[in-house]
C-alpha cells in the first residue's frame, strides 16, 4: 500500500467513483419523474368529475364503462398514495375517502373513491413510482463503476510508474564494477527518454571509472622511476640509521605503487571463473605464510567448491589472512558450509577497530592507526582489493569486532558442489 503505484491507483479509483457518482446523482435528479403531490391533483379532479356523474345517474355511468363496487378494490394498500389522493380530493371538491391499492396480477395502481351512496368508484390511475428492483440495478451499477474504475486506475498507474520501475530495475542490476547494464530504448516516449538517460549515465560512469583506473595505474607506474633514482642515490649514503630510514621509506612507497597497480588490475581484469576448491586455496595460503614466520592456523577445512577465479580468490583471502596475522597477533581460519554458501571466517586477537571506523575499513589506503604504519608495513589497499574480488564473484565480505577483543573477517561465497573425500 506504500508504493507509488498503489497510491496513484487508489487516488484514481476515488476520483472516478466520485465523479461518476455525482454525475449519476445529477442525472437521476434531472430525469426524475414528477412527484406524487404534483400528479395527484389532476387525477383527483378527474375522479371528482366521474364521481359526480356516477352519483347523478348510476345506471348510465355503468353503461358508459365506469366501475362501481360495493367494496374497494382488493390488493396491497399504498398508504402514502392514498393519503395524497384524499388530500387532493378535498382540494378539488367534497372530501371523500380514497384507497390506492396495487395488485400483482396487473400492472399499475387502482384508486377506490367512496361515493355518497356508500359504494366505491374504482378506476386505474397513472403510476409514477420507481420501477421494482431498482436497488438491484443501482447495486449493479455501483459494482460496475468500482471494478471498472479499479481496472482503469491500475492500468494507468502502471503506465505512469513504469519509468520509476525502470530506474529501480536498473539500479538493482548495477554490477560490482558500478556500471549500469544497457537498457533497451523502447516503449512510450517517457520510458524511452528514461532509458536513454540511464544509458548515457552508464557510459559516463564507465568512462569516469576507466579514467580513474588509468590515472591510478599511471601514478603507480610513474612513481617507479623517481623511486629507482632515489634508491640508487641511497646506496651511496654511509651505512647509518638515516640511510636505513630512507630505504624503509622507499620500500613502503614501492609497496604502495605495487598495491595501486594491483588494485587496478583486479578491478578492470576479468579472471576466468571456474569451480575452485576453497579449502585447497586456504591450505596453500597458510603454508606460504607459515614459511614466512607468520602466525596463521587453519582448522579442519571441509572440501567445498565455489565459482570464482582461483588466482583472484587466492589474492583476496591472502590479503584478509595477512591482515589478521599482522594486525591481530595471528589469524585463525575456519570454513563451514551454510545451506548453499561457503563461509570463511578469519579471527584474530588484536586490538580490533574503533566502532565508529568500521564503515571505512574497505576504503583504499585506510589505516585504523596511522602511528602503526612505521611498525607494520602495508599500503592500506588489501581490504579494498579483497572486497572488490569477493563481490565480483557474487559474494559478500564483512568485518566486525570480537568480544572481548579481536577482529572477525567473514567471507561468504555461493557454493558449486560439496566434495567428499
Amino acid at each position: 500500500m506504500n508504493s507509488l503505484r498503489n497510491r496513484i491507483a487508489i487516488l484514481l479509483v476515488f476520483a472516478i467513483v466520485t465523479v461518476v457518482g455525482l454525475a449519476t446523482l445529477a442525472a437521476s435528479t434531472a430525469l426524475r419523474g414528477p412527484l406524487p403531490e404534483a400528479t395527484m391533483e389532476p387525477v383527483a379532479r378527474q375522479l371528482q368529475l366521474v364521481a359526480r356523474i356516477v352519483e347523478a345517474n348510476p345506471s348510465q355511468a355503468v353503461t358508459a364503462g365506469f366501475t362501481v363496487r360495493q367494496a374497494p378494490a382488493t390488493g396491497a394498500p399504498e398508504e402514502t398514495l392514498s393519503r395524497f389522493l384524499q388530500r387532493a380530493l378535498s382540494l378539488t371538491g367534497p372530501a371523500r375517502s380514497a384507497i390506492v391499492t396495487r395488485t400483482e396480477e396487473r400492472p399499475g395502481i387502482t384508486a377506490s373513491v367512496e361515493l355518497r351512496s356508500g359504494s366505491w368508484l374504482v378506476a386505474d390511475i397513472p403510476d409514477f413510482s420507481p420501477r421494482p428492483g431498482r436497488w438491484h440495478i443501482l447495486a449493479a451499477w455501483v459494482v460496475l463503476i468500482i471494478f471498472g474504475s479499479a481496472a482503469v486506475s491500475i492500468f494507468a498507474a502502471s503506465k505512469i510508474t513504469k519509468p520509476l520501475r525502470l530506474l529501480e530495475s536498473a539500479v538493482a542490476a548495477v554490477g560490482p564494477d558500478g556500471v549500469l547494464p544497457h537498457i533497451p530504448e523502447m516503449g512510450s516516449g517517457e520510458v524511452r527518454a528514461t532509458a536513454r538517460t540511464l544509458n548515457r549515465l552508464s557510459a559516463r560512469l564507465k568512462a569516469a571509472m576507466e579514467s580513474r583506473m588509468r590515472l591510478v595505474a599511471a601514478a603507480g607506474h610513474d612513481l617507479r622511476t623517481p623511486m629507482t633514482r632515489m634508491r640508487l642515490r641511497t646506496e651511496f649514503l654511509p651505512e647509518d640509521a638515516e640511510r636505513q630510514k630512507w630505504l624503509n621509506d622507499l620500500e613502503e612507497l614501492d609497496r604502495i605503487a605495487d598495491s595501486a597497480i594491483g588494485l587496478v588490475r583486479e578491478e578492470v581484469g576479468h579472471n576466468h571463473i571456474k569451480s575452485t576448491r576453497v579449502d585447497k586455496v586456504i591450505e596453500e595460503i597458510v603454508e606460504e605464510l607459515a614459511s614466512l614466520d607468520m602466525k596463521v592456523e587453519a582448522r579442519a577445512l571441509k572440501p567445498v567448491s565455489v565459482a570464482a577465479g582461483p588466482i583472484a580468490l587466492k589474492r583476496a583471502l591472502r590479503n584478509l589472512i595477512i591482515n589478521g596475522a599482522t594486525h591481530g597477533n595471528g589469524a585463525e581460519i575456519a570454513m563451514e558450509q551454510r545451506s548453499n554458501m561457503a563461509v570463511v571466517t578469519i579471527a584474530d586477537n588484536g586490538p580490533g577497530i574503533p566502532p565508529e571506523m568500521l564503515d571505512r575499513v574497505f576504503e583504499p589506503f585506510f589505516r585504523a592507526d596511522i602511528s602503526r604504519r612505521k611498525v607494520i608495513p602495508g599500503a592500506g589497499l588489501g581490504l579494498a582489493i579483497a572486497k572488490e574480488i569477493v563481490e565480483r564473484f557474487g559474494g559478500t565480505i564483512t568485518i566486525a569486532n570480537r568480544m572481548p577483543r579481536g577482529l572477525l573477517q567473514t567471507v561468504s561465497l555461493r557454493t558449486v558442489i560439496a566434495i567428499s573425500k
